[in-house]
């Protein structure tokens, strides 16, 4: 066995690459585009803030019409080889509609630079941002973080994150996060179509799987995938939310029906969707 019951790269190949369940995926990476580019225009921000000293070490930030507003950080996906921060900017949209300022955060990709190394980068980005608070007008204990794939896998690796031993910051520096789509397992990726580009050894893959890590910060988690997705995406998101839940952890697990992992985003435009109506249930407005 590769993993679980899978025996061949093509099973895994099946249930893990989006690509090959979806059809007509390019309208949706175009419409992603599109959208974002309407939303950049739309909406005021600041683009390709630094973060950290290397070029993809930058962020884009949206800021909400009233200072001390509750900050909603997303980080994107792209199965950690793809894509940046700017093509996912439509997420903004409703977020600034219920009064979120909200941060894009960008990373370099692999295999340019390994997946430590993006963890690395999403915990200095976040960070940096709780740092200068002040200065961009949000409320630094109203932080939530929102991941959508990779993205999803991110946000759980910085809810595993020790902020007070390894940034001087408060261990609670998370209130609500929201994994989307995550990948909460690393063991198949080594066995599957991804494997040329992430280089991952058995060392990576435990160090990185949130499944396997404790959860330092004591957030109010909400795990969320599509209901039309694979058996395996969704199987991810049950099991973390479980792990979660048996540390004490108050987490819940919410399938979006009659989504799939590429039109569950949709809901983050105009003035959103379900997810959005989650998001603005679990963060304090006050």
């Amino acid at each position: 066995m590769l993993y679980q019951n899978f025996t061949k790269q093509e099973q895994i190949d099946q249930e893990y690459n989006p690509r090959l369940r979806v059809e007509q995926t390019n309208q949706y990476l175009q419409k992603y585009l599109s959208e974002s580019e309407r939303v950049r225009n739309k909406l005021k921000h600041q683009d390709g803030i630094p973060y950290g000293p290397s070029l993809a070490e930058i962020l884009d930030f949206y800021p909400a019409k009233r200072k001390n507003s509750p900050l909603l950080c997303f980080i994107h996906g792209g199965y950690w080889h793809a894509f940046s921060s700017q093509d996912f900017a439509f997420i903004s949209e409703a977020p600034h509609c219920e009064g979120f300022s909200v941060a894009h955060i960008n990373y370099a990709l692999c295999p340019k630079v390994t997946l430590d190394e993006i963890v690395r980068q999403c915990r200095a980005a976040l960070a940096w941002l709780f740092r200068n608070a002040g200065e961009l007008g949000f409320n630094p204990e109203l932080i939530g973080v929102a991941g959508h794939s990779a993205g999803g896998h991110l946000t759980a690796m910085l809810l595993a994150t020790n902020w007070e031993k390894d940034y001087g910051l408060p261990s609670n520096l998370i209130q609500v996060a929201y994994p989307i789509s995550g990948l909460f397992d690393l063991q198949p990726f080594p066995f599957s179509w991804l494997q040329p580009k992430l280089q991952l050894n058995l060392e990576q893959v435990m160090r990185n799987s949130p499944l396997f890590l404790e959860c330092l910060n004591r957030s109010k988690v909400q795990v969320l995938v599509g209901g039309d997705e694979s058996e395996e995406f969704q199987r991810q998101s049950a099991h973390y939310s479980e792990c979660l839940c048996r540390q004490g952890i108050e987490a819940g697990f919410k399938p979006i029906p009659q989504k799939n992992h590429f039109n569950l985003l949709d809901d983050f435009l105009g003035e959103g969707g379900e997810m959005m109506r989650l998001i603005t249930e679990t963060i304090n407005l006050q």
